[in-house]
């Protein structure tokens, strides 16, 4: 089986590599593919003639995108437009990545697939535009506060603060559920050779606030969490210009009622992943 994997080089796509061990896999990144590019995307595919397409490029500067929503568009909705279009010349089942950042964090309740989507940012409005070029045979695959090995994360921000010394002011306002890189992949692999359709939510279990989870950080990297502090999101000084959904809880219904063992509460890859980082 040989699968295409877009944005290879993100936190998300350097686990997709390894998560599809066993298989042939075609690794591009923003340096190889522009999705943006018609042309470049239709090349890249028809060549490469993939059992399975993985979409995982997208621009995720959240507070970038609200001061440039052409790119935003060009690259997260009408990129995924032309990935989808190559993978149905070839065949090749699509599974596209996409974000907790499409519905309006109104709920108290947590969001299953079925839910309305109502996003708020351009970052968010953007990927729901790329749900809408799937079709119902393809997947989608919404996760949530990705942190991994590879990349930019909160994680690694909080450990570089922790080191650093003092205070530290975190929000605590908002609530979710923090995904690994590595569990969300071995997911991921797992629906698209089972070639599953739909909208699946993906995150590892028990939802926390972002105070809360910077505060097991610093617990786990032995540090006191006291020199953690709330602040809420409207308090952010400077303020972000992009929302950020106060509640975007994932409930993984769909895994759940297909009867697909859901990804472990987020306490186990948590310590996990901070050992790995203080002992690299």
């Amino acid at each position: 089986m040989k699968v295409l994997i877009t944005g290879a080089g993100g936190q998300i796509g350097h686990d997709l590599i390894s998560a599809f061990e066993g298989w042939d896999v075609v690794a591009t990144d923003r340096t190889t593919l522009d999705v943006a590019s018609r042309d470049s995307v239709l090349q890249a595919i028809t060549s490469a003639s993939p059992d399975a397409v993985v979409h995982t490029a997208c621009w995720t500067a959240v507070d970038a995108c609200e001061s440039d929503p052409d790119k935003a568009m060009a690259v997260n909705a009408l990129g995924t437009r032309h990935v989808a279009e190559a993978a149905r010349l070839v065949g090749a089942h699509l599974c596209y990545i996409s974000t907790d950042y499409v519905f309006d964090g109104t709920s108290t309740t947590p969001y299953t697939e079925w839910d309305d989507t109502n996003p708020q940012s351009v970052y968010g409005r953007s990927k729901l535009g790329g749900e809408l070029e799937l079709d119902p045979t393809q997947t989608i695959v919404r996760t949530s506060w990705v942190c991994g090995l590879h990349g930019s994360n909160f994680v690694k921000t909080m450990l570089r603060l922790a080191d650093a010394g003092g205070e530290i002011t975190v929000v605590d306002d908002q609530h979710g559920c923090p995904t690994f890189s590595a569990d969300l992949a071995g997911m991921i692999r797992r629906l698209v050779a089972g070639r599953r359709p739909g909208t699946f939510h993906v995150t590892n279990s028990r939802p926390t606030t972002w105070f809360e989870l910077a505060r097991e950080v610093f617990t786990l990297a032995g540090h006191d969490a006291e020199r953690v502090r709330p602040v809420a999101a409207a308090d952010l000084q400077p303020p972000r210009p992009a929302p950020r959904p106060a509640y975007s809880v994932l409930d993984n219904a769909a895994l759940r009622l297909s009867g697909i063992p859901l990804l472990p509460d987020h306490a186990e890859p948590l310590e996990r992943l901070v050992k790995e980082l203080l002992s690299s």
